[in-house]
């Protein structure tokens, strides 16, 4: 019976994708994966299971979102079990639900795994998503619509007390900066996170007025998160990053 089980591989560390995730990966057909997984969670699938790599990534060459559509309904009519295994968590921005409801539109059968989000790469550096009497909400936004234009959501965030947390913003450091001076919010605390959860990963720290200056200071590019609020201070290396020097590793003993 054709089946879809669109599944979420976590942060870059192996270790972070769920019990239920591997156990759906032993019993893949075929797996479909993204650019953004770790791929030695392939191990985890059966030796005659068909691995198709479907990556894409932002503002690089990618496989289309219609092949991958195509693909899905082929294989599974063709072999059974699709596994769709997407970087993060495929219902955040990850048209995981998109994927679902075309597999549907065809008869096939679906599930859904949650994975752990980039969102919560601050927790890497002790910076929280909320605190109590700092941030009591938090906003999850988009930095590049299907539009490739940047979310008008930001403009409205830039006036609360909760965390913004933006994916998918890098190329759009510039105007993410303009919107809070513009809104009177230029000196609100901000970072930058790089491949959170990996050997790899570092962390600029500033204000978000300056976040043009802090990627470039400090090396960061995709894949990486942008987080603008007060929640930024709490961080596990705040005295050593407002120095200008790049850091990587979970904490500032390392």
């Amino acid at each position: 019976m054709p089946k879809l089980t669109v599944v979420g591989a976590g942060l870059g560390d192996p270790e972070l994708i769920t019990l239920k995730a591997i156990n759906i990966l032993r019993q893949a057909d075929v797996v479909l994966y993204d650019a953004l997984i770790n791929e030695d969670l392939l191990e985890y699938c059966h030796p005659v299971c068909e691995r198709i790599y479907v990556g894409k990534r932002g503002y690089e060459k990618s496989v289309s979102q219609d092949s991958i559509n195509f693909l899905i309904v082929e294989k599974a009519f063709e072999k059974g079990h699709v596994v769709r295994l997407k970087g993060g968590d495929p219902f955040i921005f990850g048209r995981g639900n998109e994927e679902i409801a075309y597999a549907k539109s065809r008869g096939i059968e679906t599930a859904y795994i949650p994975g752990v989000s980039s969102i919560l790469s601050g927790g890497f550096y002790e910076i929280p998503l909320t605190a109590r009497g700092v941030a009591d909400s938090f906003w999850v936004i988009t930095g590049t619509k299907s539009d490739q234009s940047l979310s008008k959501d930001i403009r409205l965030a830039a006036h609360s007390n909760a965390t913004v947390v933006i994916l998918m913003g890098m190329k759009k450091l510039s105007q993410i900066a303009q919107i809070f001076r513009e809104e009177g919010f230029p000196y609100t605390p901000a970072a930058i996170i790089q491949q959170a959860s990996t050997a790899e990963q570092k962390i600029g720290i500033g204000e978000v007025k300056d976040l043009e200056t802090i990627a470039k200071n400090h090396l960061l590019s995709n894949p990486a998160i942008i987080m603008i609020g007060e929640v930024v201070k709490q961080n596990s290396v705040q005295h050593l990053c407002y120095l200008g020097q790049q850091y990587s590793g979970k904490n500032k003993t390392n």
